[in-house]
């Protein structure tokens, strides 16, 4: 069990050593949680979980139940001072007034889950202040586990993620709303459609990983879709945030967010005028005149 000491409660930002400390217990956490998910994974085959529905129609397996009940059970057994949320929980406003917030999906993807393709991903945030500082993102079925804390970079599989040296966005690989395809095929930039991973996470995880260049996602995406993803890509040298270019805050009562984008943070203005432009249907958008 973590020591209770590692942090006080009331510490503004923790020592990074400490930070660094956490984080292997979270990857256990999420390892464990991605062991009783696995049990109802069937590759390439429906779930053997039943599947319910949610209002709006999204849907919501029992593994994915199970899985929260586990993180709830595993996290608060280490941050027992740390308030909740959770795609899968009841959430309340009263963990507004904590500076400590605990944010996961338990399945990020149930649809991929649910019909047998292994790109899903537990993701599991720890936030302070407003701010995550230790993440992990695991895709046990795709036997990848991204890992980062403040200060201490980011990892896939104990492998260092490094900054992209790409100095343009064209000839970029782009991961966007299938409504903006047209749009970018149509531009002069040789853009190269990068197939859209049905799990935000590790859609973004891939940017850090250099497997894309940028990844523009619709609005109406969660706290729980991106905390994680988040340090994990400012770690490895990105940026991530919404169109109006403010640092992305977490623990508010609004867990819905607008249009993100991810990108190096060298072209990170550039991607946003790109994603500005596709937004607002602007057919002569230039990339090289607006970086």
């Amino acid at each position: 069990m973590l020591d209770q000491a590692l942090w006080s409660s009331d510490l503004i930002m923790p020592d990074p050593l400490k930070v660094i400390d956490f984080l292997p217990h979270l990857e256990k956490v999420a390892r464990n949680a991605g062991d009783l998910a696995l049990g109802f994974f069937n590759p390439g085959e429906r779930t053997s979980a039943d599947i319910s529905y949610k209002n709006g129609g999204s849907p919501v397996t029992e593994a994915d139940l199970l899985v929260d009940r586990f993180l709830i059970q595993e996290l608060r057994r280490l941050r027992p001072e740390a308030a909740w949320l959770s795609e899968e929980s009841t959430d309340s406003d009263a963990r507004l007034a904590n500076q400590e917030l605990i944010v996961v999906d338990p399945i990020d993807g149930t649809t991929a889950f649910a019909r047998g393709d292994a790109r899903w991903a537990i993701s599991i945030a720890y936030v302070l202040a407003g701010q995550p500082i230790a993440g992990v993102i695991h895709a046990p079925a795709l036997g990848e586990t991204f890992t980062a804390a403040s200060g201490q970079g980011a990892f896939v599989n104990g492998r260092r993620l490094m900054a992209s040296r790409r100095n343009t966005l064209a000839n970029a690989a782009i991961v966007a709303p299938r409504s903006m395809h047209a749009a970018l095929q149509s531009m002069t930039h040789n853009f190269i459609l990068a197939p859209r991973a049905p799990s935000l996470a590790l859609r973004l995880a891939d940017v850090a990983a250099g497997r894309h260049d940028l990844v523009i996602a619709s609005s109406n995406s969660r706290d729980w879709d991106i905390a994680a993803a988040d340090i994990i890509l400012r770690e490895a040298g990105y940026f991530l945030s919404e169109l109006d270019q403010a640092p992305l805050v977490y623990n508010r009562s609004q867990v819905t967010r607008g249009m993100l984008i991810a990108a190096p943070a060298p072209l990170f203005n550039e991607s946003r005028a790109l994603a500005l432009a596709l937004s607002q249907g602007d057919p002569a958008y230039d990339a090289d005149a607006r970086r």
